[in-house]
């Protein structure tokens, strides 16, 4: 079956809703948000709920255009950057703060889904980290690493736990994260939307900013039909530059990654997998793949400099889940695509502000569901309440990614990453 280039499987089975209008006229608000992704969406309705009102949100395209609406969906705790980086960067106390963040986001996602009623298909049964290789020391020092210095307990699976319920000899033990959680990203970001819009916030799909100009003590942005005076501005554009800052925009890399969905599977899903959890590997360049309610399997993997064709997603995904289900041969791919996340040099959040009223939240790299949550409080709190708590992330700041010369490095540092697993793969038989 041709996989569609028209939508993801996300947009084809996306919640309809009523489009927001394009911004037009002249108005006055209290807090723009640019960008209609999670950090946005999240930053938003953050305001909503602690009783801001007079806040626009403009997104571009359409609500979860970007990266928010074409993830694998998996909401669980942590960063790009390993925990035990973080932990030699920042010592155990603030590492620990840090990370306890996401963990705090993760169960406000799960709140939220109920308390606005999202239908977003969560599935609460967790996120399972599959050995793709024998050694088992890489999970046990990650095990005890998360149990002594940030106080979170993942289960050990043993290979036979393992393969019974992950139907492949590819792997070789697992942990299993009994927090974490999956969902419909899009349909979560419309949700958020809708949740926001019913508090008050102003929203308007079709509406690019083309201008962002400091005028007095405010700033004043154009769309191509209106404007705004703005006493402060979130910037949560994410891989998809908004073009309005260069200090901004230079310090990330919109890098690409790819998903695909198979065609319903039936019975044959249950020949591949035995658990509701959605699953990643433990190589630097893993695949993710979980069920879907209509036993579609989603799978994705990969990140590049380059936007392939969704021929090409395919072609690329498919040869991937036959290493790991060859039981799936023949199976038919009925969407295909790929998104831009955006990464900093640093694979932090960049989470911050200045004292002219620019905020910004940006290079989750991947990692998005949790901390963009995290960032939407920090920054919500901080307009709302004067809180200074997002200055936890003042180490991880708007370094430039010097591209275009970053992207080569970027895809240089992901082969050689590639090339060890490879090895690593060869050398065990």
């Amino acid at each position: 079956m041709r996989p569609s280039a028209a939508a993801s499987y996300y947009r084809a089975t996306a919640t309809p809703y009523a489009a927001y209008t394009p911004l037009q006229g002249s108005a006055h608000a209290r807090v723009v948000v640019i960008g209609g992704g999670y950090a946005g969406l999240n930053t938003a309705l953050g305001l909503a709920e602690r009783g801001v009102r007079d806040v626009v949100l403009l997104e571009s395209e359409q609500i979860g255009f970007g990266a928010s609406g074409r993830n694998g969906g998996f909401v669980f705790a942590g960063y790009s950057l390993g925990e035990q980086s973080l932990l030699d960067q920042l010592g155990e106390a603030r590492a620990r703060a840090l990370f306890k963040l996401t963990t705090e986001a993760v169960g406000r996602i799960r709140q939220r889904v109920a308390d606005y009623a999202i239908d977003c298909d969560a599935v609460d049964q967790g996120v399972i980290w599959a050995n793709w290789f024998r050694d088992p020391a890489v999970l046990r020092q990650r095990q005890q690493l998360l149990a002594e210095h940030y106080g979170v307990q993942w289960q050990w699976m043993s290979e036979a736990e393992l393969r019974d319920c992950i139907r492949t000899e590819r792997y070789h033990d697992g942990l299993f994260e009994r927090a974490a959680l999956h969902l419909h990203p899009l349909n979560y970001a419309i949700g958020l939307a809708a949740a926001a819009a019913k508090q008050g916030v102003r929203i308007h799909e079709q509406s690019r900013v083309h201008s962002l100009v400091r005028e007095g003590l405010q700033w004043r942005l154009r769309t191509a039909q209106g404007e705004l005076l703005a006493d402060q501005v979130v910037l949560a554009c994410g891989g998809y530059l908004a073009g309005l800052q260069k200090s901004i925009d230079r310090a990330i890399l919109p890098i690409a990654t790819y998903v695909m969905v198979t065609e319903p599977l039936g019975a044959r899903l249950d020949d591949c997998l035995h658990t509701r959890a959605a699953v990643y590997d433990s190589r630097f360049a893993f695949d993710y793949y979980r069920a879907l309610p209509d036993t579609r399997l989603l799978w994705g993997g990969r990140i590049s400099i380059r936007n392939r064709s969704a021929h090409g997603v395919q072609r690329l995904l498919t040869k991937d889940l036959l290493r790991v289900f060859p039981q799936l041969q023949g199976v038919k791919v009925d969407h295909a695509w790929s998104g831009l996340m955006s990464y900093g040099r640093h694979q932090m959040p960049q989470i911050g502000g200045s004292d002219n009223g620019l905020w910004w939240a940006q290079a989750f790299g991947g990692h998005g569901l949790a901390p963009t949550c995290a960032a939407g409080e920090l920054l919500a709190a901080a307009i709302a309440d004067g809180d200074d708590r997002w200055k936890q992330f003042a180490d991880y700041g708007l370094s430039s990614t010097h591209r275009p010369a970053g992207y080569l490095g970027a895809q240089a540092t992901y082969w050689w990453q590639q090339g060890r697993d490879w090895l690593k793969t060869r050398l065990e038989g």
